[in-house]
């Protein structure tokens, strides 16, 4: 077949030929000749392949330098490119759908009635930090009151100081925060800024964070790093953040199984704590609401436990009805029986309904 006019290249790429003069001048779909008297650029059938291609990539919204990436390799790396992109939109998505009904709930519950006192809750806590069996000293900070429930897990020459200096900068909420739902978020946000900035005084040295904030109807979470939160509900348990490690972001790009990540010599590298340099733009901290039940059971924890006890081991423990105290040891227990590799911390929180006085 002779070559194809751009208009024709263009009809049957379904790209325009505006398109494809932008293409050509980023390198990304070269015309296999241009006339040298008119400047007509002319392609040749078999670039077709590569033209549908860049549309298809396009139409997923890839910005143009990946997609000359993903053009540049061979069909199988190019696959895995493509998996590894959409894992980024979707976690993207996820984060703007979430904020989205945040919104919507939150404008709806404008002119409701809050704190209602025939249905107010409380928390009922503890928390416990053990160094474990191995490292010589606790980095780990682990923290439960009122309103506040936070564990951080340090890293680096300074780490125990810089874990407990950002849970300390979020302990002032601990005493009243605004109890709206907007106010929950903002308050945290400040707070956590506080944090940052203060971790970022320990050279060379950070540290995990993971809280819930309570204003008497809704937890606010901010999480950051590999320690964990998790909610046990009707007796099923799940976990509620997302790991941020180079190795779960493997998974989610399909190139590690979640058995494969269990044994990953690099599960610990972190891609976002608090501090040393690694809060960038697009590693923020994740930020959002949830709306607790009576009955609700919640558990955070250092990477100390949640590394080295299997979930239905802790679903076990949450659900055997034992009081957050003995809960909470049985949990660090656990992690020392499993040979206590690293410093272990946990929070065990219950949602109950607040008696009120006849």
């Amino acid at each position: 077949m002779d070559s194809l006019t751009i208009g024709a290249f263009a009809k049957a790429s379904r790209l325009s030929p505006k398109a494809l003069r932008l293409y050509d001048e980023l390198g990304l779909l070269t015309p296999a000749r241009v006339d040298p008297l008119t400047g007509y650029r002319h392609y040749a059938p078999a670039q077709l392949e590569r033209a549908r291609l860049v549309s298809w990539l396009r139409r997923l919204g890839m910005p143009l330098a990946r997609i000359r990436k993903v053009c540049a390799l061979p069909a199988p790396a190019a696959a895995r490119e493509i998996r590894a992109y959409w894992a980024q939109a979707e976690a993207a998505h996820g984060a703007r759908r979430d904020l989205a009904a945040f919104l919507v709930d939150h404008l709806s519950r404008k002119d409701l009635a809050v704190n209602d006192a025939n249905h107010a809750l409380e928390l009922r806590y503890a928390a416990l930090s053990d160094a474990g069996l191995v490292r010589p000293g606790n980095q780990d900070t682990a923290y439960a009151g009122d309103r506040l429930l936070a564990v951080a897990d340090g890293f680096g020459g300074e780490g125990a100081p810089a874990g407990a200096a950002a849970v300390d900068a979020l302990k002032a909420l601990d005493t009243g925060a605004d109890g709206s739902s907007g106010g929950l978020l903002d308050v945290l946000q400040d707070a956590l800024e506080r944090a940052d900035e203060t971790v970022r005084g320990y050279a060379d040295s950070g540290t995990t964070l993971t809280a819930l904030l309570w204003s008497g109807e809704r937890l606010a979470l901010v999480h950051i790093g590999d320690s964990r939160a998790y909610l046990l509900r009707d007796g099923d348990l799940f976990r509620i953040t997302h790991d941020h490690t180079m190795v779960q972001s493997m998974v989610d790009e399909g190139r590690l199984t979640e058995d494969e990540a269990v044994s990953h010599p690099q599960r610990s590298l972190l891609v976002r704590a608090l501090g040393s340099g690694t809060r960038t733009a697009g590693r923020q901290p994740d930020l959002r609401l949830h709306d607790p039940r009576p009955g609700d059971r919640y558990l955070l924890c250092t990477d100390g436990l949640s590394t080295v006890v299997p979930d239905e081991e802790l679903r076990r423990v949450l659900a055997s009805g034992a009081a957050p105290g003995e809960a909470v040891r049985t949990l660090v227990e656990l992690a020392n029986a499993a040979g206590g590799p690293d410093n272990v911390s946990c929070v065990v929180a219950d949602v109950q309904a607040r008696s009120v006085a006849a």
